[in-house]
């Protein structure tokens, strides 16, 4: 693992999945083999390691926000787009907390979406936050399949629990179920839907695999070596999937219904 310490000239960006994004970390400890953002981080890095092998540490990133939020206007910010603000190096950093605690100072909102339990250490100042609300990314409850896709990110079971104490001390919760992995994340969707309104979520987002250049070939070469049999079914979905996620998109909205949870789908 290739860790640096870097400076950033920036770290409020204006974002469409809120008012700002902050990625404190360029690069991911939890090495999901789906992940969107290995294409675009190695697009503006002249990074060769393979996803989750490196991490630049934006070292003076609270500084950089002290200076932000003192001349941009107040809003929403969302931790974060690009990395996960709570992989195991915040342990050591602390940089997510020092964020929250200027965002805090100065009354910004909060939106936090990880895979990782490490951001219960900061439920003492989530839970300050009028508007703050905590969401998890989950893809399966099968902690088997958990470790194939994302393996070094916290077990389901534990995220689910998280989540429930999250809202279990007033903080709006959500679950991110995407990307959605045909045949691993459909296995037992009223299940899965079940279990989530069990544990508390406020409202469930779903989203398609996002084959972004490269993509494929990494889980096609997965796949082959852990799941063959899924190689062509994969194949025939991703390039049409229309009726496949029509038929996924009717199941959920009838089970979420039955349960009263509120679904947002990005597809």
């Amino acid at each position: 693992m290739l860790v640096r310490e870097v400076q950033c000239r920036s770290l409020l960006s204006r974002s469409r999945l809120a008012d700002y994004c902050v990625n404190p970390y360029i690069g991911c400890q939890h090495a999901c083999i789906y992940c969107y953002a290995d294409s675009y981080t190695r697009r503006f890095t002249e990074h060769t390691e393979a996803w989750g092998e490196f991490v630049d540490v934006k070292i003076n990133a609270p500084k950089v926000l002290e200076r932000e939020v003192n001349i941009k206007p107040k809003g929403t910010v969302f931790l974060s787009s690009l990395t996960d603000p709570y992989q195991p190096l915040e342990k050591k950093y602390n940089l997510t907390r020092r964020l929250l605690e200027i965002l805090l100072r100065h009354r910004y909102s909060i939106s936090i979406q990880t895979k990782s339990t490490l951001v219960l250490r900061d439920l003492d100042l989530i839970k300050r936050f009028p508007d703050g609300e905590v969401g998890f990314t989950i893809t399966t409850l099968n902690d088997e399949h958990r470790k194939f896709f994302e393996p070094y990110s916290s077990p389901v079971e534990e995220r689910l629990m998280a989540l429930n104490e999250f809202k279990g001390s007033g903080v709006k919760t959500f679950v991110f179920l995407g990307p959605i992995l045909p045949h691993i994340s459909d296995q037992d969707v009223d299940g899965f839907l079940r279990e989530i309104s069990r544990a508390g979520a406020d409202y469930v987002y779903f989203d398609r695999l996002n084959l972004k250049p490269g993509l494929w070939m990494k889980l096609e070469s997965r796949l082959k070596d852990n799941e063959p049999k899924m190689i062509e079914d994969w194949r025939r979905i991703l390039s049409e999937g229309t009726d496949y996620y029509k038929s996924l998109k009717a199941r959920i909205s009838k089970t979420a219904g039955e349960l009263g949870l509120n679904c947002i789908f990005c597809f």
